[in-house]
């Protein structure tokens, strides 16, 4: 386009300001030219001549070559068209925010009141790396000792904190229980007796009167120990004492205690004045096994893996904490549970403390087996059952 415009504007040499009138002295000089060109090719000399304006013309032209492009172009509600300038465009309301993710809720019921033993889960939720993980647990105290598997069982809480050997006797029940976790690989129960009686050994137990905290303090421990004993049941009496072991010993009502917590009970009737005896049971011919182990329903695996790898970890890492700084840990015990801020529990701290499982997801598959040999042996079970089938590693859970 703007070349054309030059070829018209040498064809008539108008390269001249915007109105010229030509003089009659240039036109003589012309005339004595010999190569000058012929009149025929100006227009006649005194006419004014009006020269176009060269810029507005290519800025014209750059106009029209865009318009045609612009034609060109898709057209629609998405797009410019000439009839629709493009103007920016305007939020008429906020930007919807941004859900966070669902947070997974699990309640997981304790084996007992608040303890030391519990020490990796209470730091775990304090330090907020159940939080971190995207979880909200819930840790609840049951009002008997018995109950926290049963409700796993049936559905009614998530998880259950518990004993190996009481994992044996109720997979045995058929219940659908299994373990995912041990917090303490060691065994913590033991047989508490007088110290001024006759109990130095499971043999002595003829005659006397035995408490038990749990289940599986009277259908496994006391049950082995007088099998090794070659005592009959008829001859003891046990009485079920749930949360009040020490009671029934100041009391008199029992000459010991089978399942206590070897870490607590002594130093609790100590300071009311009663020597006691502790009888390790591992050191009475029961197998090692795991003193304090986390249940899963085994029905519900499935949906709840994630759930339980995440809360493993999160264990895991407070464990590890706790063995870096275990003064620290006490602290933060005693300011999340006041109730835990007891001499008892502050001398156990450091038996405790020692005994975490710093790996809890990993699984000692021969214990398990030996413990359920063990129990089939001993008359205390009624089948041998896989391991497969009490305990699972949860990071072998398939993804």
């Amino acid at each position: 386009m703007i070349s054309s415009v030059f070829r018209r504007l040498l064809r008539y040499s108008l390269l001249l300001p915007a109105t010229v009138v030509l003089s009659t002295n240039l036109a003589a000089q012309d005339s004595t030219d010999a190569t000058a060109p012929s009149q025929e090719d100006y227009p006649p000399l005194g006419t004014e001549v009006m020269v176009p304006d060269i810029e507005g013309l290519a800025e014209e032209a750059a106009r029209a070559q865009s318009r045609r492009r612009y034609r060109q172009a898709a057209s629609g509600p998405s797009v410019d068209t000439p009839s629709r300038p493009s103007i920016p465009a305007i939020a008429l309301r906020p930007a919807e925010p941004i859900e966070p993710p669902p947070v997974i809720s699990l309640r997981i019921m304790l084996d007992g009141y608040p303890s030391p033993r519990h020490a990796a889960l209470f730091v775990a939720r304090e330090r907020g790396l159940f939080a971190s993980r995207g979880m909200e647990v819930i840790l609840a105290t049951p009002a008997d000792p018995d109950v926290p598997s049963k409700l796993l069982a049936a559905s009614r809480v998530d998880l259950a904190v518990s004993r190996q050997p009481l994992l044996h006797l109720q997979v045995d029940h058929g219940l659908p229980l299994v373990r995912v976790a041990s917090l303490i690989a060691t065994p913590l129960s033991a047989l508490v007796v007088r110290k001024d009686g006759a109990i130095e050994t499971p043999a002595r137990l003829a005659g006397s009167r035995i408490g038990h905290a749990d289940i599986d303090s009277r259908d496994v421990l006391l049950a082995a120990l007088l099998r090794g004993a070659s005592i009959r049941d008829d001859e003891i009496e046990t009485e079920a004492l749930h949360f009040r072991l020490d009671d029934a010993m100041l009391e008199g009502r029992v000459d010991g205690v089978i399942g206590a917590m070897r870490h607590l009970l002594p130093r609790q009737l100590a300071d009311e004045g009663l020597a006691t005896r502790v009888l390790h049971i591992e050191e009475l011919g029961i197998p090692l096994h795991d003193g304090l182990i986390l249940l899963a329903n085994r029905d519900h695996l499935g949906a709840k893996r994630d759930a339980i790898r995440r809360l493993v970890t999160a264990i895991e890492e407070a464990t590890a904490w706790i063995a870096n700084h275990p003064e620290d840990a006490w602290r933060l015990l005693a300011n999340a549970e006041p109730a835990l801020d007891t001499p008892v529990n502050r001398e156990a701290w450091e038996m405790v403390r020692m005994r975490l499982n710093l790996s809890p997801a990993a699984l000692d598959q021969g214990r398990y087996r030996r413990f359920e040999d063990y129990m089939f042996e001993a008359g205390l079970s009624q089948e041998r059952h896989p391991v497969s089938r009490l305990a699972i590693d949860p990071g072998a859970l398939s993804r």
